[in-house]
């Protein structure tokens, strides 16, 4: 999936150290297809034990609908290194995830699945943390956040993953395109 530029309201979920088993719950984890997981992102929080949304949380708010970024509180994605965790994101609709740390296992899976995760200073943090529904604009190209009124904040990214989300390319897509140099690298070494 290419990811270019993301312009979208957010959605705010101030919780430190959100867990993978919390983004979603190991009893989903049977399935090596991304298909429903959508629907099980934050289910223990989502859902009641009998399947009805829970008013009060976030993404069931009438607000969320629609959201493609999601800020998060410190420290995101921390726990075990389930890659159905940003798959779930990404089924759920979400392009983006904003916070001032990742789990680093969380955010190479990330990147490697069309999720960009996206680290700002503290204090831009906090005052998306406490103003849900902003719309803002990510520019990977630009590696910038654009806040309403017009303040740019940059953000870092591995210049590979960076590459390969701009093209549209996993790691196995940036080898097949690098076929034409690898056959004649290979032609020279007969």
């Amino acid at each position: 999936m290419r990811v270019q530029t993301i312009e979208s309201k957010t959605v705010v979920l101030p919780i430190e150290n959100i867990d993978t088993d919390q983004i979603i719950p190991a009893r989903f984890l049977k399935t090596t297809s991304m298909e429903g997981l959508g629907d099980n992102l934050f289910c223990d929080w989502r859902y009641n034990a009998d399947g009805t949304p829970k008013p009060d949380f976030v993404l069931n708010k009438p607000e969320a609908k629609g959201a493609q970024i999601l800020v998060a509180g410190d420290n995101f994605g921390c726990g075990s290194s389930r890659e159905h965790a940003p798959w779930a994101l990404t089924q759920y609709g979400f392009k983006a995830v904003i916070s001032s740390s990742f789990a680093d296992i969380f955010r190479g899976n990330s990147l490697k699945n069309g999720l960009l995760p996206v680290i700002v200073p503290q204090d831009v943090h906090s005052e998306l943390l406490r103003w849900p529904g902003l719309k803002i604009k990510i520019d990977l190209a630009s590696q910038t956040v654009t806040l309403p009124g017009g303040r740019t904040i940059e953000f870092p990214i591995d210049p590979f993953a960076k590459h390969c989300l701009l093209e549209g390319v996993d790691e196995l897509g940036y080898i097949q395109q690098q076929e034409e140099a690898i056959a004649a690298y290979e032609a020279k070494r007969a």
